[in-house]
């Protein structure tokens, strides 16, 4: 009976005593397929934020605006974005791109049609409430995904719907905008564009030193993609919070496109604590790729004149994917990989995140990451390159939220 006693007790000693962590599986032991488990498992228990997705632009090209409803994309769409693409993939909180084109600034509407995405975007909240919620703050996401919902924080493309009223930078956050890309493929009203040539302000004009201020004033991150150099650097100088590049990836590679932001740029951004989110379309990733759409440009031009196809005909999108196969003209995950070292090590881990421009690159996105049920693959890459479970969470989400809460510090403290 004393041994029998004597075995309970150190049975239960044993139960109680501090069990040794479990070591996280090391990746160069791993087959690929495991390899491939173990990032779809980190990319599903990781929060993961995409700093822009085109899904509202998408809608509306649709038709679903004039039809006063939402696409069901709460299942599976011909879209690179939907519900069970999301949840398959890991994405979290896809910022929502309110996206004004252009034409808006000069031909005017641009406040009603952001409006009218605004709208359309949290419709797809009320619409499907058990599968996506919206989201106006980190914390707000937090709460979400422990609930197994998608959040759709909303980002504004192009500062134009702000027009000349800087009221309508408050106008905008009440309805749930929380970053501003300051312009797009024209210079505008607050700034130069890097697909302009008309260098109109030389950077970021007077009365964009207003918006900035403002944003700051009100917690709005303040979003460089598509600004010129100078107007970047006025940007920084300007912004009293860390400023973001929502989608744009790495100039190193693409030289000469300066949608992409060059070494040093990344370096200051990164300095005063700012983060760029890599853009996905191959163009964005090798200037191999670029050259080759350029070619297929032309091709697919004298093809429509030849046929009088429009690129909405099935034929014709038939033989512009054929053609894009034949003559391999996407980059692939590792290139995305490329770029997202590249910020590293110039930056620091601190300084990179995703965003994608999926539904807004067209048919331009890479082999191995065509939409969003693809995330792990990425993630897959980065493991076989060293990064660990920490580096993956701050890429996936951490850096996002750092410089959003300080973005919403330093509002408060305004």
């Amino acid at each position: 009976m004393k041994n029998l006693l004597l075995l309970f007790f150190l049975a239960a000693m044993i139960a109680c005593s501090p069990q040794p962590e479990q070591k996280a599986p090391e990746v160069s032991e791993m087959t690929e397929e495991e390899l491939q488990a173990y990032a779809k498992k980190l990319a599903q228990e990781t929060i993961m934020v995409d700093g822009h997705v085109d899904l509202p632009y998408r809608m509306e090209v649709k038709g679903f605006m004039l039809k006063k409803q939402v696409e069901d994309v709460s299942v599976e769409t011909e879209g690179n974005f939907d519900y069970p693409k999301a949840k398959e993939g890991g994405l979290d909180a896809p910022f929502m791109s309110i996206y004004i084109p252009s034409s808006y600034y000069f031909e005017g509407g641009a406040k009603e049609f952001a409006d009218s995405l605004i709208t359309m975007t949290m419709d797809v909240t009320t619409t499907f409430p058990d599968k996506f919620a919206p989201a106006n703050t980190p914390a707000e996401i937090e709460k979400n995904f422990k609930k197994g919902l998608i959040s759709l924080p909303m980002g504004m493309e192009n500062g134009a719907p702000i027009e000349d009223d800087l009221s309508n930078v408050e106008y905008f956050f009440n309805r749930g905008i929380r970053y501003i890309t300051l312009t797009h493929s024209k210079d505008n009203q607050i700034s130069d564009s890097s697909y302009d040539t008309t260098y109109t302000w030389n950077g970021v004009s007077p009365f964009g030193e207003q918006v900035i201020a403002e944003m700051n004033r009100l917690g709005i991150m303040v979003d460089i993609s598509h600004v010129t150099d100078s107007a970047f650097y006025d940007a920084l100088r300007l912004s009293k919070a860390p400023l973001i590049a929502s989608h744009s990836s790495c100039r190193k590679f693409t030289p000469g496109f300066h949608r992409n932001m060059s070494d040093q740029m990344i370096k200051d951004l990164a300095a005063k604590g700012g983060v760029i989110h890599i853009n996905f379309g191959s163009t964005f990733l090798s200037k191999e790729s670029r050259e080759k759409f350029e070619a297929m440009d032309s091709v697919m031009m004298n093809y429509r004149a030849e046929t009088g196809l429009k690129r909405s005909d099935s034929a014709y999108q038939a033989f512009a994917k054929k053609y894009a196969l034949e003559n391999d003209v996407y980059a692939d995950v590792q290139i995305v990989a490329d770029h997202i070292d590249n910020v590293v090590n110039i930056a620091g881990i601190d300084a990179v995140a995703f965003g994608s421009d999926f539904d807004g690159v067209g048919d331009s996105l890479p082999k191995g990451l065509k939409d969003v049920s693809m995330f792990p693959n990425v993630i897959a890459e980065l493991l076989k390159r060293g990064y660990t479970k920490e580096d993956i969470e701050k890429i996936c989400y951490k850096n996002t939220f750092r410089v959003w809460n300080e973005v919403i510090r330093v509002a408060a403290e305004s």
